[in-house]
Protein backbone atom coordinates (compact mmCIF):
# COMPACT_ATOMS: atom_id res chain seq x y z
CA UNK A 1 0.00 0.00 0.00
CA UNK A 2 1.47 3.16 -1.08
CA UNK A 3 2.19 6.16 1.69
CA UNK A 4 0.61 8.15 -0.54
CA UNK A 5 -2.82 6.46 -0.89
CA UNK A 6 -3.33 6.23 3.28
CA UNK A 7 -2.47 10.09 3.38
CA UNK A 8 -5.77 10.43 0.88
CA UNK A 9 -8.02 8.06 2.68
CA UNK A 10 -6.39 8.46 5.91
CA UNK A 11 -8.37 6.63 9.05
CA UNK A 12 -10.87 5.61 6.47
CA UNK A 13 -8.46 2.92 4.84
CA UNK A 14 -9.73 -0.47 5.77
CA UNK A 15 -13.54 0.76 5.21
CA UNK A 16 -12.22 1.49 0.94
CA UNK A 17 -14.05 -0.68 -1.09
CA UNK A 18 -10.70 -1.55 -2.97
CA UNK A 19 -8.54 -2.05 -0.22
CA UNK A 20 -11.08 -4.34 1.69
CA UNK A 21 -11.76 -6.09 -1.49
CA UNK A 22 -7.86 -6.53 -2.24
CA UNK A 23 -7.74 -7.92 1.57
CA UNK A 24 -10.31 -10.74 0.81
CA UNK A 25 -8.46 -11.72 -2.61
CA UNK A 26 -5.53 -11.71 -0.06
CA UNK A 27 -7.12 -14.00 1.71
CA UNK A 28 -8.53 -16.59 -0.85
CA UNK A 29 -5.36 -16.99 -2.22
CA UNK A 30 -3.60 -18.19 0.99
CA UNK A 31 -6.84 -20.42 2.23
CA UNK A 32 -5.33 -23.55 3.37
CA UNK A 33 -1.93 -21.90 3.56
CA UNK A 34 -0.86 -21.07 7.61
CA UNK A 35 2.06 -18.60 7.60
CA UNK A 36 3.51 -17.68 11.00
CA UNK A 37 5.85 -14.60 9.78
CA UNK A 38 4.76 -12.20 7.41
CA UNK A 39 7.64 -10.18 5.43
CA UNK A 40 5.54 -7.29 3.77
CA UNK A 41 8.03 -5.24 1.07
CA UNK A 42 6.95 -1.89 0.11
CA UNK A 43 4.25 -2.22 3.04
CA UNK A 44 3.20 1.63 3.42
CA UNK A 45 0.72 1.53 6.50
CA UNK A 46 0.67 -2.25 7.09
CA UNK A 47 -2.82 -2.61 5.69
CA UNK A 48 -2.40 -6.00 5.10
CA UNK A 49 -0.09 -7.45 7.61
CA UNK A 50 -2.44 -6.16 10.04
CA UNK A 51 -5.10 -7.87 8.29
CA UNK A 52 -3.15 -10.69 8.61
CA UNK A 53 -2.24 -10.93 12.34
CA UNK A 54 -5.83 -9.79 13.16
CA UNK A 55 -7.44 -12.54 11.20
CA UNK A 56 -5.35 -15.50 10.47
CA UNK A 57 -2.47 -17.70 12.24
CA UNK A 58 -0.09 -15.10 11.56
CA UNK A 59 2.15 -14.95 14.75
CA UNK A 60 4.44 -11.80 13.75
CA UNK A 61 4.81 -9.41 10.68
CA UNK A 62 7.89 -7.57 9.20
CA UNK A 63 6.93 -4.14 7.10
CA UNK A 64 10.16 -3.03 5.08
CA UNK A 65 9.27 0.88 3.15
CA UNK A 66 12.37 3.19 1.99
CA UNK A 67 9.68 5.99 3.22
CA UNK A 68 9.72 4.93 6.43
CA UNK A 69 11.42 7.75 8.73
CA UNK A 70 12.41 5.70 12.14
CA UNK A 71 12.00 2.42 12.81
CA UNK A 72 8.89 1.43 14.94
CA UNK A 73 7.80 -1.38 17.07
CA UNK A 74 3.77 -2.26 17.59
CA UNK A 75 1.77 -4.96 18.89
CA UNK A 76 -1.70 -5.73 16.80
CA UNK A 77 -4.30 -8.66 17.91
CA UNK A 78 -1.25 -8.82 20.90
CA UNK A 79 0.73 -10.09 17.84
CA UNK A 80 4.34 -8.05 16.79
CA UNK A 81 4.55 -5.95 13.95
CA UNK A 82 7.79 -4.51 13.47
CA UNK A 83 8.70 -1.12 10.52
CA UNK A 84 11.98 -1.27 9.07
CA UNK A 85 13.40 0.87 5.96
CA UNK A 86 15.39 -2.60 5.15
CA UNK A 87 16.07 -6.22 6.09
CA UNK A 88 19.27 -8.07 5.46
CA UNK A 89 17.61 -11.80 6.26
CA UNK A 90 14.43 -12.99 6.93
CA UNK A 91 12.60 -16.47 8.40
CA UNK A 92 9.53 -15.22 7.26
CA UNK A 93 7.17 -17.78 5.28
CA UNK A 94 5.09 -15.50 3.34
CA UNK A 95 6.39 -12.49 1.45
CA UNK A 96 4.24 -9.78 0.17
CA UNK A 97 4.96 -7.78 -2.80
CA UNK A 98 1.62 -6.28 -2.93
CA UNK A 99 1.54 -3.15 -5.55
CA UNK A 100 5.05 -2.77 -5.18
CA UNK A 101 7.24 -4.28 -8.47
CA UNK A 102 5.27 -1.98 -10.79
CA UNK A 103 7.27 1.24 -9.00
CA UNK A 104 11.09 -0.47 -9.93
CA UNK A 105 13.36 -0.59 -13.07
CA UNK A 106 14.31 -4.10 -12.46
CA UNK A 107 11.43 -6.12 -11.31
CA UNK A 108 13.04 -8.94 -11.27
CA UNK A 109 16.20 -7.55 -9.50
CA UNK A 110 14.05 -6.95 -6.64
CA UNK A 111 12.58 -10.29 -6.74
CA UNK A 112 15.16 -11.78 -6.40
CA UNK A 113 17.01 -9.91 -4.05
CA UNK A 114 14.15 -10.81 -1.48
CA UNK A 115 13.76 -14.80 -2.75
CA UNK A 116 17.77 -15.22 -1.89
CA UNK A 117 16.75 -13.11 1.93
CA UNK A 118 13.92 -15.89 2.61
CA UNK A 119 14.39 -19.14 3.38
CA UNK A 120 13.48 -22.47 0.97
CA UNK A 121 9.89 -23.32 0.67
CA UNK A 122 8.44 -19.52 1.53
CA UNK A 123 5.37 -18.40 -0.23
CA UNK A 124 5.61 -15.28 -2.44
CA UNK A 125 1.92 -13.38 -2.82
CA UNK A 126 2.21 -10.62 -5.62
CA UNK A 127 -0.13 -8.21 -6.54
CA UNK A 128 0.70 -5.74 -9.68
CA UNK A 129 -2.09 -3.27 -11.97
CA UNK A 130 -3.03 -5.21 -15.14
CA UNK A 131 -2.96 -4.10 -18.40
CA UNK A 132 -1.34 -1.04 -19.74
CA UNK A 133 -4.40 -0.38 -21.66
CA UNK A 134 -5.64 1.29 -18.61
CA UNK A 135 -2.23 3.44 -17.63
CA UNK A 136 -3.42 6.75 -16.24
CA UNK A 137 -2.51 9.81 -14.58
CA UNK A 138 -3.36 7.77 -11.43
CA UNK A 139 0.08 5.43 -12.40
CA UNK A 140 1.83 8.70 -12.93
CA UNK A 141 0.95 10.29 -9.54
CA UNK A 142 2.25 6.74 -8.43
CA UNK A 143 5.04 6.81 -9.84
CA UNK A 144 4.69 3.15 -11.91
CA UNK A 145 6.91 1.98 -14.67
CA UNK A 146 4.30 -0.32 -16.47
CA UNK A 147 1.14 -2.27 -15.74
CA UNK A 148 1.36 -6.26 -16.49
CA UNK A 149 -0.86 -8.84 -18.22
CA UNK A 150 -0.76 -11.97 -16.06
CA UNK A 151 1.84 -14.13 -18.22
CA UNK A 152 4.19 -11.08 -17.65
CA UNK A 153 4.34 -10.73 -14.02
CA UNK A 154 4.19 -14.48 -13.75
CA UNK A 155 7.73 -14.68 -16.40
CA UNK A 156 9.12 -11.58 -13.66
CA UNK A 157 8.67 -14.61 -10.99
CA UNK A 158 9.79 -17.39 -12.59
CA UNK A 159 13.05 -14.99 -13.65
CA UNK A 160 13.44 -14.70 -10.25
CA UNK A 161 13.54 -18.46 -9.57
CA UNK A 162 10.10 -18.64 -7.93
CA UNK A 163 8.00 -21.46 -8.97
CA UNK A 164 4.35 -19.95 -9.88
CA UNK A 165 1.65 -22.02 -7.51
CA UNK A 166 -1.43 -20.16 -8.81
CA UNK A 167 -2.36 -16.59 -11.21
CA UNK A 168 -5.37 -14.50 -11.82
CA UNK A 169 -6.67 -11.54 -12.25
CA UNK A 170 -8.86 -9.21 -9.78
CA UNK A 171 -11.31 -6.74 -10.27
CA UNK A 172 -12.50 -8.08 -13.21
CA UNK A 173 -16.25 -7.87 -13.06
CA UNK A 174 -15.62 -3.96 -12.82
CA UNK A 175 -12.95 -4.07 -15.46
CA UNK A 176 -15.44 -3.39 -18.46
CA UNK A 177 -16.39 0.05 -16.29
CA UNK A 178 -13.09 1.14 -15.52
CA UNK A 179 -11.60 0.15 -19.06
CA UNK A 180 -14.50 2.17 -20.33
CA UNK A 181 -13.65 5.11 -17.99
CA UNK A 182 -10.19 5.59 -18.73
CA UNK A 183 -10.50 5.29 -22.75
CA UNK A 184 -13.23 7.68 -22.51
CA UNK A 185 -11.41 10.45 -20.68
CA UNK A 186 -7.99 9.71 -22.71
CA UNK A 187 -10.19 10.71 -25.63
CA UNK A 188 -11.67 13.48 -24.25
CA UNK A 189 -8.58 15.01 -23.41
CA UNK A 190 -9.12 14.84 -19.50
CA UNK A 191 -6.02 12.48 -19.18
CA UNK A 192 -3.19 15.18 -19.45
CA UNK A 193 -0.16 12.85 -18.37
CA UNK A 194 -0.22 14.15 -15.01
CA UNK A 195 0.54 13.28 -11.47
CA UNK A 196 -3.37 12.75 -10.61
CA UNK A 197 -4.45 10.60 -8.12
CA UNK A 198 -7.86 8.68 -9.23
CA UNK A 199 -8.65 7.43 -5.27
CA UNK A 200 -11.76 8.60 -3.92
CA UNK A 201 -13.72 8.29 -0.54
CA UNK A 202 -17.20 7.63 -1.93
CA UNK A 203 -20.37 7.90 -0.50
CA UNK A 204 -21.49 4.83 1.53
CA UNK A 205 -24.05 3.45 -1.01
CA UNK A 206 -21.20 2.95 -3.53
CA UNK A 207 -18.73 2.00 -1.39
CA UNK A 208 -20.96 -1.22 -0.28
CA UNK A 209 -22.19 -1.53 -4.19
CA UNK A 210 -18.89 -2.47 -5.27
CA UNK A 211 -17.49 -3.74 -1.98
CA UNK A 212 -20.33 -6.43 -2.79
CA UNK A 213 -19.78 -6.93 -6.34
CA UNK A 214 -16.21 -7.49 -5.72
CA UNK A 215 -17.07 -9.92 -2.24
CA UNK A 216 -18.79 -11.99 -4.76
CA UNK A 217 -16.47 -12.02 -7.25
CA UNK A 218 -13.84 -13.29 -4.90
CA UNK A 219 -15.17 -17.06 -4.85
CA UNK A 220 -14.65 -17.35 -8.49
CA UNK A 221 -11.65 -15.00 -9.30
CA UNK A 222 -8.88 -17.74 -9.36
CA UNK A 223 -10.32 -19.09 -12.76
CA UNK A 224 -10.01 -15.65 -14.06
CA UNK A 225 -6.93 -15.58 -16.52
CA UNK A 226 -8.96 -13.12 -18.76
CA UNK A 227 -9.00 -9.58 -17.62
CA UNK A 228 -9.24 -7.52 -14.24
CA UNK A 229 -7.76 -4.60 -12.78
CA UNK A 230 -4.86 -6.59 -10.68
CA UNK A 231 -2.76 -9.04 -11.55
CA UNK A 232 -2.14 -11.45 -8.67
CA UNK A 233 -0.03 -14.15 -8.16
CA UNK A 234 1.28 -17.03 -5.50
CA UNK A 235 4.49 -18.69 -5.92
CA UNK A 236 6.93 -20.44 -3.57
CA UNK A 237 10.62 -20.60 -3.77
CA UNK A 238 11.85 -24.23 -4.38
CA UNK A 239 13.90 -26.32 -2.14
CA UNK A 240 17.07 -26.47 -4.41
CA UNK A 241 17.84 -22.62 -4.03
Amino acid sequence: MDLRETDLLGANIEKHWYYRSKGLAVARLLKGSNPSIVLDIGSGSGFFSEMLLTNTTVGEAWCIDTNYTTDKDARIAGKPIYFRRSIDKTNADLVLLLDVLEHVEDDVGLLREYSKKAPQGAEFLISVPAFQLLWSDHDIFLEHKRRYRLKQIESVVQNANLEVMSGAYYFGIIFPLAAAFRVARRLLRQERGTAKSHLRQHNAFINRALSAICKAETSFFLHNRVAGLSALVLARKPAEQ
